[in-house]
């Protein structure tokens, strides 16, 4: 099975973010083992990087980055991707994005626990809890 992960569902695990850990951790564990083919969009490794520099520091963002690209291949996000998304006319643009990153990258679910961000994806969305049992 393959996957994109949301950036929650990545840094549920990277920041140990409770109760969200667990089920998140099952998705990371399964992309890590190959259980599943795991992805992240492109946009969704900087906004990582940002959000865990701002509040940890340049090192332990680094350190991060480096744990999560071990984990995670990324599917590329271009001009393409981005002018798709915009038609999408959803009011959440980031999401959008990760959408039509999935789709072109051929992925069979988006992981979130945003899963009303990714309105009219036409790659199935569900939250990490409702994947682990499918990746286990």
């Amino acid at each position: 099975m393959k996957v994109v992960a949301d950036a929650n569902v990545a840094l549920d695990v990277l920041l140990d973010r409770q109760p969200h850990f667990a089920a998140s951790a099952a998705v990371w564990s399964a992309s890590e083992t190959g259980a599943a083919q795991g992805l992240l969009a492109a946009r969704a490794v900087t906004t990582i990087h940002f959000l865990i520099r701002r509040e940890h520091g340049a090192a332990e963002a680094r350190k991060a980055l480096s744990l999560l690209l071990r984990v995670f291949g990324v599917a590329p996000v271009d001009e393409g991707i981005i002018r798709e998304a915009f038609e999408l006319h959803s009011p959440d643009f980031e999401d959008s994005v990760t959408a039509v990153a999935a789709q072109r990258a051929g992925c069979d679910l988006i992981v979130t626990r945003d899963p009303k961000g990714f309105r009219g994806s036409l790659v199935s969305v569900l939250a990490p809890e409702a994947v682990a049992p499918l990746l286990g």
